[in-house]
Parts: structure tokens; sequence; C-alpha cells
């Protein structure tokens, strides 16, 4: 009886592994321990860099809203809360892209939150 090996299905674990690789640089995409660790390294990083990018962008439209905000005599943190007081459900996204792009409307929601405070 002939001897069994699982060549093929090795060959493929390598190969598919080694194709993630692809682009590395030097032995990180040509040897397969090394791109197993690279792969590993960089899967889990994607991961989390995921959910930091969520928190970069929060903090990115905070600062805008602060800056438009302030330019118009308020301060982030009362802004916020005379919107909530005002009962208006705009996210910070959305209120980021308004301060950028429309200024007259980003006046008139300042405006709504000044009510809110009771200014």
């Amino acid at each position: 009886m002939s001897r069994a090996t699982n060549a093929p299905a090795s060959r493929e674990r390598r190969r598919r592994r080694l194709e993630l690789a692809k682009g590395y640089r030097n032995a990180r995409s040509k040897l397969f321990r090394t791109a197993t660790e690279a792969v590993d390294r960089a899967q889990a990083l994607a991961t989390a860099h995921r959910k930091l990018k969520k928190r970069d962008f929060r903090h990115l439209w905070i600062a805008r809203i602060n800056a438009a905000a302030r330019a118009e005599g308020l301060t982030y943190s009362k802004f916020v809360d005379g919107l909530i007081k005002a009962g208006v459900t705009l996210n910070r996204k959305m209120l980021s892209e308004i301060a950028i792009r429309d200024p007259e409307g980003f006046k008139a929601i300042v405006a709504k939150a000044r009510e809110g405070l009771g200014l």
C-alpha cells in the first residue's frame, strides 16, 4: 500500500496564507511562517483599528462642532445641552457637516439650542 500524505491540503493551506500576505515586503510575503505571523497581526490590527476609526471620527466631528458653536458664542457642551433640551435629535456627524457646508442653517440650529437653554 502506498503512503498517503496530506500534501494537497497542506499546500492549499499554505498557498491561501501566502495569498493573504501578497504585497507585504521581503520575507513576509515569501516565507510561510513569517507570512502567517504578518497576516495574523494585520488581521488583529484591522479589527482594532475599525473600532478606533469610529472614535477618531467622533473626535473630529466634535472638534468641528465646537469651533462652529464658539463662533456663535456657545461652547460645545452648552450647545449640545441646549439641543437635547430643545428636542433636536441630529447626530454629531450631521451637525459637523451642516456647520461646514451650511453656516446659515447652523445658525438656525444654534438659535434652537439657545431656546432650549432659555437664553
